[in-house]
């Protein structure tokens, strides 16, 4: 699809679904690669991402089936490869999540460096020296990671970055030192929703890993993981845009099949702004007034607020009459879109790590 054509002015009002979280789903399906027997997914978003992985998993000798619109069928086939070139890697970031499986069930890798969107430097260093401090031999030539290793052993790993902590570094290294030796002590794991589905998939699946939700993991290795059936979470990303979205058009909105724990800081901010929001055990109730209160924002890794959301925030700030701030601590040049909602009236600032909003009728 090349272009959307939007009429704007109308509240958005109803019910919505959430779907899976892309973001929980790509990690997991990439862990399949280290799981002899068959995975069954549940609440996959069909979205290009969840197709780019897909094809990775299929170029790596996986059979991956759909079946039905949300269920993933993931099996070996007859083809162990191990490495993945750019054109398949260079269009998502995530990719990057089969090194770990890779190393831990093949024993070897070869994966290009990741592409993904655009939104600032990521590099993949604590990936690296994390599954390197688990005994893989890895080096970096023409833009590809090449990675091998015998028998992986557990150690004490810190993946404490210069910004936080690495989602997808946690990804890796905690699903590699699942089948490696003894035991792996993970410290400055992410906190994300995300990671802990993904480490409540593994333990579904045999692993033996503790402390999930919190900055240190004890993951103690065992020799092989089973097949298992598992569902994913509801993205959180999405539901977040939705009540955004309500709020910013003055609307309402109930989103069903939502985790709110996942959304406490956002659903925060918003009652903060004035938004009426009210939440069951499953379901997320947005009513917004048609006068609301500017609100600054800064995004940090989970539990704070959602570098995923701060564009859309920004958006919902231009709406409302006065002065507010949106920053970002871990990607500070994530702001191309304000050129763009500048096109459109808004009144737009840059200033350090963000941007400051004067909202406009």
């Amino acid at each position: 699809m090349d272009q959307l054509s939007l009429w704007g002015g109308n509240p958005l009002q109803g019910q919505v679904a959430v779907s899976g979280a892309k973001n929980a789903a790509l990690p997991i399906m990439a862990a399949a690669l280290a799981i002899p027997g068959e995975t069954r997914l549940e609440r996959i978003p069909h979205l290009r991402d969840i197709v780019s992985m897909q094809g990775i998993l299929e170029h790596l000798g996986m059979r991956v089936n759909w079946s039905g619109p949300h269920s993933l069928a993931i099996e070996h086939g007859s083809q162990d490869a191990f490495r993945v070139d750019y054109e398949l890697m260079r269009t998502i970031r995530a990719g990057v999540c089969v090194l770990g499986p890779l190393l831990a069930r093949r024993k070897q890798a070869c994966v290009s460096l990741p592409g993904g969107c655009n939104i600032g430097h990521r590099p993949i260093d604590l990936h690296l020296q994390g599954l390197a401090a688990l005994g893989a031999e890895i080096r970096i030539e023409h833009g590809y990671v090449w990675a091998s290793a015998g028998q992986l052993r557990g150690a004490d790993i810190d993946l404490t970055g210069p910004r936080g902590s690495s989602v997808t570094g946690t990804c890796n290294v905690m699903t590699a030192a699942c089948l490696a030796l003894g035991r792996t002590v993970l410290r400055g794991a992410a906190l994300e929703p995300e990671v802990v589905d993904l480490g409540n998939f593994l333990n579904r699946a045999g692993a033996r890993i503790q402390g999930l939700g919190t900055s240190e993991l004890l993951i103690d290795g065992v020799k092989e993981l089973q097949s298992v059936e598992y569902e994913i979470i509801p993205d959180r990303i999405e539901a977040a845009t939705w009540m955004i979205a309500a709020a910013a058009t003055r609307g309402s909105l109930e989103l069903l099949n939502v985790q709110p724990e996942h959304l406490k800081f956002v659903i925060e901010l918003l009652q903060r702004a004035g938004v009426n929001v009210s939440s069951a055990s499953n379901r997320i109730a947005v009513h917004c007034p048609q006068e609301l209160a500017p609100v600054s924002v800064v995004a940090e890794p989970y539990p704070g607020f959602p570098t995923d959301v701060q564009a859309q925030w920004a958006a919902l700030m231009t709406t409302v009459q006065g002065q507010s701030e949106v920053r970002d601590r871990v990607f500070p040049d994530r702001f191309i879109y304000a050129a763009e909602l500048m096109r459109m009236g808004a009144r737009i600032e840059k200033i350090p790590d963000g941007i400051r909003i004067q909202g406009v009728e």
